[in-house]
Order: structure tokens, then C-alpha cells, then sequence
């Protein structure tokens, strides 16, 4: 075969590979998919470069998901100048992260950490895995994967298809949902319409998700799995019980110490999910001795009539329309906490 004939056969496979690529990405988006960021342990490490901030310009949010569903990033950057750096991570302990940045040296700022009861109070490995493996990646990062991911930035900018999460291989055999193995442990699949990222780690779920019983009845399926699990669970020991509240609190001391301001937030949850938490978590127990041994101030959702009467659609998480409301009254009440008062001077008139 000579060079002429190889250049053409190269040609044509050039071809038809983009063809196919082009046709794949154009079908995805008819069907109403929209780009969605992978978020993994270089976009969380690129937001957690961003914490060293000027401290009267950028608010750190540590949590599990709640927090990055209800904090609506267009609402906050309408209401204020302010940076919000979302570190939250979906089913996750936030106490790892809280860790890293009080022995942070160089982090004095404001910090809002969002509880979710059965993640915060948790000392089960798999539900730190993601928060150590992300802190790890972020303190070990190489010149080389942070190129990396700014090329990859800019490609899934631009390209649906690139949903690792959703739509590659790997995912689309997950979604099957084969039964396994009898001994062998298969993650609960979520609806690709309730978990979309954006690329300053917002997640959302779609309307079209809000409007599909089937998908909302089978994310609460996975939430009633989970909460069998824990019941199901040897209860925790009274020594590690009360290691959760002496480490969070050296914790915090050590933020305060260095003239940081911490604020706890405990988000909406609703229905049958809400009342287990409410059996399961009683707040004398678990949130009010929370802030009584920290010394922090703290928002709790059923305290306020502006943000304690969400139904969310799936018991755990608001949908977009109730996320901007929700934003609007929490940056009101988190303006009223001492440290976070002078949010109330950081208005941003020329977006609202």
C-alpha cells in the first residue's frame, strides 16, 4: 500500500470517527442534555486553591450535597461580590475537610459548614473516602495534571458527550443495573437528570427531573436503601461519639484562632426522610450540642419561616426555582452571624 492510499485511508476514518463524534454530541443535545463537569479531585482541587482569598470577599462551604444543591450560584453572585467556594462533596463526611483547613495554616477565613446529620455524626471509611482521596490529590498535584486539567476544562466546556459520570462506557453498563453477585456490593445508580455539576461545583436537578414521578420515586428508593443501611448498622461507640464533637471543635478552634469565622448550617430535607432524620438525629443530641460545644453560631432551617417550608422533591434536595429562593433568605440570616455581618455592605447592584 503507498503513501497515496494510506493519507486517503486515514482521511476517511479521520471522517467518519468525527462524523460519528458530531452525530453522537448533536443527538444528546436534542435530547435536552446539557454540558456537565466531572467532578472529581481536580475540579474540587481547583476550588480549594481558592479558599486564601481576601476574607471580607470569599465565604468557604464545606458539606455533603445539600449544600451544593440549595446554594444557587446566579442568586448569590446577584446578591454580593463575594466569592462562594463550594467544597461541599455528595455523600460525604465534611469532618476531613474541616480538618485540612484548620491545620491549614494560611486559611483564615469564613467558613460555613452544612450538616447533614447521618454523613457529619459518621465514622464509616467509605463515607470519608472521597473527601481523603480529594485533600490528597489536591496537596500532591503536579505541574503537569494542573495543564491537564485546564485543557480538559475547555474541552467539556464545549462537548456533552464527555459526561464520564452518565455517558461513557463504563456508566452506561452501571445503568443496566444487572444484578450482582450474591456477596457483592453495587452503588444505587442515580437518574442523570437529578445530578448535574457546573463548573463552579453547583449541582442541580433538572425540571425535567422534578417532573418525572418515576425518577423522583427511584432517587427515593436509593435514600430509604441508605437509610436501611444505617439501621441495620452496629450503633456507634460512646467514645467515638463524643471524639466527633472534641475533634470538630479543635478543629474550629484552630480556625478561630487564626481569626476565621465558622457558621454551621443544617439545610432543608422534607417528608418521610425528614422525620427519620428527626427520630434518628434528635437535635438536642446532635445539633444543639453541636453549637454549644463549638461556640458557633448556626442556622437551622426549621427556625425560620423563610426557609423551613420546602418540599423537596425528592426528600433530601431543593430543586432550581426553590434553590434561588432558599439563597436569598440564607444569605439574609448568614449576613445576621457574627463575623458574616459585613455581608450586608457587599451588595451587587449591577447584577440584580
Amino acid at each position: 500500500m503507498n503513501e497515496k492510499t494510506l493519507f486517503k485511508s486515514a482521511m476517511v476514518t479521520l471522517v467518519i470517527v468525527v462524523g460519528v463524534v458530531l452525530g453522537y454530541e448533536l443527538y444528546l443535545r436534542n435530547q435536552g442534555i446539557k454540558v456537565d463537569y466531572d467532578d472529581g479531585p481536580p475540579l474540587w482541587s481547583d476550588k480549594r486553591a481558592k479558599v486564601y482569598g481576601p476574607t471580607d470577599k470569599t465565604i468557604v462551604f464545606i458539606g455533603s450535597s445539600r449544600i451544593k444543591y440549595d446554594l444557587d450560584r446566579p442568586t448569590w453572585e446577584k446578591l454580593t461580590d463575594v466569592q462562594a467556594v463550594q467544597l461541599a462533596m455528595e455523600g460525604t463526611c465534611p469532618r476531613p475537610a474541616l480538618t485540612d483547613l484548620a491545620n491549614d495554616p494560611n486559611f483564615k477565613g469564613k467558613l460555613v459548614i452544612d450538616v447533614t446529620e447521618g454523613l457529619f455524626f459518621n465514622m464509616a471509611p467509605p463515607f470519608m473516602k472521597t473527601a481523603n482521596e480529594n485533600i490528597k490529590y489536591f496537596y500532591d498535584r503536579t505541574p503537569a495534571q494542573r495543564a491537564s486539567f485546564e485543557l480538559n476544562k475547555l474541552v467539556e466546556s464545549q462537548f456533552v458527550f464527555l459526561d464520564k459520570d452518565y455517558l461513557s462506557t463504563n456508566a452506561r453498563l452501571d445503568a443496566l443495573q444487572l444484578k450482582s453477585r450474591p456477596g457483592v456490593f453495587m452503588m444505587p445508580t442515580f437518574p442523570m437528570a437529578f445530578k448535574r455539576n457546573t463548573f463552579d461545583r453547583q449541582a442541580y436537578m433538572t425540571d425535567g427531573f422534578v417532573a418525572n414521578e418515576a425518577e423522583r420515586n427511584q432517587v427515593k428508593g436509593i435514600w430509604a436503601f441508605f437509610a436501611k443501611m444505617a439501621m441495620s448498622a452496629p450503633p456507634m461507640p460512646p467514645q467515638a461519639f463524643e471524639g466527633i464533637f472534641k475533634s470538630v471543635k479543635a478543629d474550629v478552634d484552630k480556625i478561630k484562632a487564626r481569626g476565621g469565622e465558622v457558621v454551621f448550617v443544617r439545610t432543608p430535607s422534607s417528608g418521610p426522610y425528614l422525620q427519620g432524620e428527626n427520630m434518628g438525629f434528635p437535635r438536642e443530641k446532635f445539633w444543639n450540642r453541636l453549637l454549644a460545644e463549638t461556640k458557633c453560631p448556626g442556622i437551622h432551617f426549621m427556625d425560620y419561616p423563610a426557609i423551613n417550608h420546602f418540599d423537596c422533591p425528592e426528600f433530601s434536595h431543593l430543586k432550581q426555582s426553590d434553590a434561588a429562593l432558599f439563597t436569598k433568605a440564607f444569605f439574609r440570616l448568614l449576613s445576621q452571624q457574627p463575623g458574616f455581618t459585613f455581608l450586608q455592605n457587599t451588595s451587587n447592584p449591577k447584577k440584580v
